[in-house]
């Protein structure tokens, strides 16, 4: 297995610029301009590592590949909520992530969409063994050497956990997971190494986890773009909830939200543009001297900005889950079924389409609302999501009564006027289920949520394109398209150690 594709992979924040090369030779880090610098003047100093991890966080809304479609984890967040049925686009528009929403892409070894994700996740895993490997041998003051490690930990099992869910079969609670899963490359060489089980795979996500926990634990960060020790008990619950680990799902999310009270209906309705909103645990703030305009995420999923992809095919709630909420409910109050949106004073150049959402609003340096810019603040992680994977996992885990403690604390806040939940057994986890797609809907998670529950994909009967969609409205649980097939390159690099996923 290689790190494939980039030549100059830019991890670097503010002015200083550090490049590494992972070239298809597998050139090992060249020395080369001035912005760029050999991996030991990198990890030579505790302030260059430093700058290494802020790199590997800018990265995760920076535009890479030259393409403005490929900005980092924000473009993938928008692959993965498209090949769902909750996000809607009523037209193709300037075609943006069309090829992704009719599923071209996840079967097309040659796709660049396809290619993307894993090659964005890997360049990750490949800094953070660049720091896990380096920083013990760094002079310098030991706490803050444990927090670069422990951030670093926090993003290498990240970006295995996304590439296990995107370029793996779907993990089986109690199965013996043995089904092809990734590559687990924990150093910095280029040899090519076989796939290894998916079991391993979580095996090795869980260590790095629990490894960053105890590293950042009482440890301070310098604002929510980074990870701390919540955060971290946040993947954790995610990744008990994938793997069927109700018990410990449960836990961890009630302790990665203390300390992040939900917001309230007026903060809900002011455009998802602030980490300063309490109950946001982790997002990236982009900013206007970094700004990249039509590539940054409000440029996509804004209901304001200015751009063609906006004013053409502006994003669009699937009415049946719409129909699901009482209008005393926020979160139905950010989508206008008219589509006029009249409170936002849209130009006569935007189209209007019926359940557009304008849960996302961009604004400007100055925080105010703002159809001249794409800039806003990238929700990763909110509270909102570690309470709706407390009731999950307390309800699966036959904790039924406990689980609605939660969920009508949380359904409460929402919706004021909610009487609290009457169903039970499945009607009742599938009541939680559904509260998640509405609340979550736009932030990345409605395909991995199919995927991990083995859900179809039903489309049909809402309120799609025929054209947008190519008329792909259902695809089957199980069916091999769920998981993604690996890059091409990835496997002609590999020299057969790699194998390919089932057509």
């Amino acid at each position: 297995m290689k790190f494939i594709n980039k030549k100059t992979l830019l991890f670097a924040a503010a002015s200083l610029m550090l490049s590494m090369t992972a070239s298809c030779e597998r050139d090992y880090l060249e020395t080369g301009p001035t912005d760029a610098v050999s991996e030991q003047l990198a990890t030579s100093s505790i302030a260059n590592i430093n700058t290494i991890i802020n790199g590997m966080h800018r990265n995760m809304h920076y535009r890479q590949n030259s393409s403005q479609g490929q900005n980092g984890a924000t473009g993938i967040m928008i692959y993965m909520d498209v090949m769902g049925e909750d996000l809607i686009f009523p037209a193709t528009g300037p075609n943006w992530y069309v090829s992704t929403i009719r599923w071209l892409d996840n079967a097309n070894p040659n796709s660049g969409n396809l290619f993307y994700p894993y090659d964005f996740y890997y360049e990750q895993i490949r800094m953070a063994n660049i720091v896990i490997n380096n920083t013990p041998a760094v002079t310098g003051d030991q706490t803050e050497k444990d927090r670069l490690m422990g951030e670093a930990y926090a993003f290498r099992a990240q970006s295995y956990f996304m590439l296990a869910q995107i370029y793996a079969k779907r993990y089986v609670a109690g199965g013996n997971n043995a089904q092809l899963g990734l590559p687990l490359r924990f150093d910095n060489s280029f040899e090519p190494i076989p796939r290894s089980t998916l079991e391993e795979v979580y095996t090795a996500i869980n260590n790095d986890l629990l490894q960053s926990f105890t590293l950042l634990t009482g440890k301070t960060r310098s604002n929510k773009s980074h990870f701390n020790s919540n955060v971290v008990k946040g993947l954790m619950a995610r990744v008990a909830l994938v793997q069927g680990r109700y018990p410990e799902a449960a836990t961890y999310a009630k302790e990665a939200r203390q300390g992040f009270a939900l917001m309230s209906n007026a903060t809900f309705k002011t455009g998802f543009n602030s980490y300063a909103s309490g109950e946001w645990m982790w997002g990236y703030k982009p900013l206007d001297t970094t700004s990249d305009y039509f590539g940054n995420f409000m440029a996509y999923m804004s209901r304001n900005y200015n751009s063609s992809q906006i004013r053409q095919a502006p994003k669009v709630v699937n009415n049946l889950l719409y129909a699901k909420f009482a209008t005393t409910d926020v979160r139905t109050q950010v989508i206008d079924p008219t589509g006029a949106h009249t409170s936002l004073n849209l130009p006569s150049t935007y189209s209007k389409f019926p359940y557009t959402s304008q849960k996302f609003l961009s604004v400007n340096s100055s925080g105010t609302i703002d159809n001249s810019t794409s800039l806003g603040d990238i929700p990763f992680m909110r509270a909102a999501e570690m309470y709706l994977i407390e009731a999950e996992a307390l309800a699966r885990d036959s904790k039924e009564p406990q689980s609605k403690i939660v969920f009508n604390e949380f359904e409460k806040n929402r919706n004021p006027a909610y009487a609290g939940a009457t169903t039970t057994g499945q009607a009742y986890i599938d009541e939680v289920l559904t509260s998640r797609r509405l609340e979550l809907w736009g932030e990345g998670f409605r395909f991995l949520d199919l995927k991990r529950l083995n859900l179809p994909l039903d489309r049909t009967g809402a309120n799609h394109s025929a054209v947008v969609t190519n008329n792909l409205l259902q695809v089957p649980a199980g069916d091999p398209r769920w998981t993604w097939l690996i890059p091409q390159d990835e496997i002609d690099a590999s020299k057969g150690l790699v194998k390919q996923n089932d057509l």
